[in-house]
């Protein structure tokens, strides 16, 4: 029995080390299908990658021909060669060291044009992929998080490829033509100046791996500073107004200080490295002309071949340096990449449809919440969701008001229309159709919002009404105007249509919301608070524009104030997550012993 039962143990355990083999090996594989991935989008293509490499071997090939004419000069100078001759091998010299510099001037303009056009390449493909995830994950992740993954993690990247061509590939190339001048001189020295490379390489490598981590780890740490400092200052009105600087200060510092002492101890690592290179550089060029100076005196050297032994020994040293200075850069590519794949790795919650269906072209929408259940964490217990059982419907053409107290789950109904997020549990239909089965686009085309958070850019009125994306034309942009009540408005601004906004008051904007409703011309709507903030005058030309909106659609209404309520077909009083009334409007409102009754009163609203 005893050993029937350790079998047992055993078996489950080799099926868990295989699930995690398994789990590793897929982790392995979808990191190194995203790194082909960002190699792909850099990529600058053939033509490219040629005129390129092309200027790459011209400053790599043109310096290694200073030594030999150096070596030339030297020998025919002792040989007592005229001066004519002397003359035009130093021209030839100084003509190499142009060419050369020419050459790396124009490698440097390619690699940097090249590796811009790839990087914006990659931060059209970061920006869209994050775009693209669920609220889930940006309510996980800050702006100025995602902010420095698609630029500060990209512009490491950038810098990274310039400084991967520029240093490590050309100081690659000019090593070895450095070497083989060496070997062509004379074979033991070259073997030397082999087996001194290769040992100041072999610890070059390995300090990569004490550097890596430390890079890491300060990039890490400046993103969440970054992060930190974007909701500060988005915060800052009522940090101001409340007196809550000094704390707010107090712990930017604290979040700066971290920074610092991981950027510290990076720059100290990588100093120290630096440091052991020049020591170690300067051995190497000691041994060298020690060993120069011994063939000279036995006679197998020449003067010329023993200064260009010195002057290539010299010119060893500036790739490895340079492989040293940009080891920073590689350091923060590395985790630039590293978290670059994270977020290309990241996926949607919501699943596509396997089969998408259309909503209906036109006309309202019926609606139907049945026995949703949510919570924003999967891991939530049934009692501790943000929903349960809820049921909802809705005709074509009708209106629903939410009330309820703050947390109740009005706006979490309202995302679940809207398909920001899943039901753990029951269905959300539109027209008839469960909305995971239905097509994102036409979703977006049919069912549209208007909240309280108004989002205008710093363009034209006609941009802001089609969000940049192609316009239906000038008319209809004025008509969808007119609907929303900014006819008068838009006959005022001294460019019409173009008009950039500035200074748009919250009615206005709350105004223009609808506006781009009443061009998108959608079968349900969405209003979540739209009226919250504003002074009663404007919030009645506000109501104005949203009766005219609602008219001949289906509409859901999230509203404090109960009078914005007085047209709408339903109600359903939320509490906690449940419905604990629901009902016709005027059923509800003329019963005194209804919730809604009560709120009506205390509210001061007649019926």
């Amino acid at each position: 029995m005893t050993s029937e039962t350790r079998q047992d143990r055993d078996d489950r355990h080799a099926t868990e080390d295989g699930r995690l083999r398994a789990t590793q090996r897929a982790a392995t594989d979808r990191s190194g299908e995203v790194r082909r991935d960002v190699l792909r989008l850099m990529w600058p293509g053939r033509r490219a990658a040629v005129v390129l490499g092309v200027a790459v071997a011209a400053m790599t090939v043109l310096p290694l021909a200073g030594p030999q004419l150096t070596r030339r000069f030297v020998d025919d100078a002792i040989a007592g060669a005229g001066t004519g001759r002397l003359t035009l091998i130093a021209l030839a010299a100084l003509a190499a060291a142009v060419a050369g510099q020419a050459a790396r001037l124009a490698a440097a303009w390619l690699a940097s044009r090249l590796a811009w056009d790839g990087t914006d390449r990659l931060r059209e493909r970061l920006a869209g992929h994050a775009l693209g995830l669920d609220m889930d994950f940006h309510g996980r992740h800050t702006p100025g998080e995602l902010i420095e993954r698609v630029d500060g993690d990209v512009v490491a990247v950038s810098g990274f490829v310039v400084a991967f061509l520029m240093d490590v590939v050309a100081g690659g190339l000019l090593l070895a033509g450095v070497i083989a001048v060496v070997f062509a001189a004379d074979p033991r020295l070259g073997a030397a100046l082999l087996a001194y490379c290769v040992l100041v390489g072999f610890g070059t490598t390995r300090a990569q791996r004490l550097a890596v981590p430390s890079a890491a780890a300060a990039r890490a740490a400046q993103a969440r500073l970054y992060g930190e400092m974007e909701e500060r200052l988005a915060g800052a009105e009522d940090i101001r107004a409340n007196g809550a600087g000094g704390h707010v200060v107090s712990r930017f510092l604290g979040t700066a200080a971290v920074w610092y002492r991981a950027e510290h101890r990076a720059d100290r690592i990588g100093s120290g490295l630096l440091a052991g290179t020049s020591v170690a550089f300067a051995a190497g060029t000691a041994l060298m002309l020690a060993l120069a100076a011994w063939a000279r005196a036995s006679g197998t050297l020449t003067v010329g071949t023993a200064v260009l032994v010195f002057q290539c020994t010299v010119m060893v040293r500036t790739p490895f340096e340079r492989l040293i200075d940009r080891l920073r850069d590689y350091q923060g590519a590395l985790a630039g990449i590293t978290r670059i794949g994270g977020l290309l790795a990241e996926r949607r919650t919501l699943p596509a449809p396997a089969r998408p269906r259309r909503l209906p072209a036109s006309g309202p929408l019926a609606l139907e919440l049945d026995a949703v259940a949510f919570g924003y964490d999967a891991r939530d217990a049934p009692e501790e969701r943000v929903l349960v059982d809820v049921t909802l419907s809705l005709a074509p053409g009708e209106t629903l008001g939410l009330v309820g107290r703050t947390g109740s789950g009005k706006t979490t109904i309202t995302r679940l229309v809207l398909r920001l997020y899943d039901p753990v549990r029951g269905a959300v239909r539109v027209g008839g159709l469960d909305l995971r089965d239905v097509d994102a686009v036409s979703l977006r085309e049919r069912v549209c919002a208007v909240t309280q958070d108004v989002r205008l850019f710093g363009a034209s009125v006609r941009d802001n009404l089609t969000l940049f994306r192609p316009s239906p034309g000038d008319d209809r942009l004025r008509r969808a105007l007119a609907d929303a009540g900014l006819g008068e408005w838009l006959a005022g601004l001294p460019d019409g249509l173009d008009t950039e906004l500035r200074g748009v008051s919250a009615g206005e904007a709350q105004l223009l919301a609808f506006a781009r409703a009443f061009l998108a011309d959608p079968g349900l709507v969405v209003l979540d608070e739209a009226s919250s903030r504003l002074d009663p005058a404007t919030e009645r030309r506000v109501e104005r524009g949203m009766d005219r909106l609602l008219a001949g659609r289906t509409g859901v209404i999230v509203a404090h104030r109960l009078s914005s309520l007085a047209r709408v077909d339903k109600i359903a009083v939320m509490s906690h997550g449940r419905v604990v009334e629901y009902g016709r409007r005027e059923e509800l409102a003329a019963d005194p012993g209804s919730r809604f009754a009560r709120l009506l009163k205390l509210a001061g609203v007649t019926r």
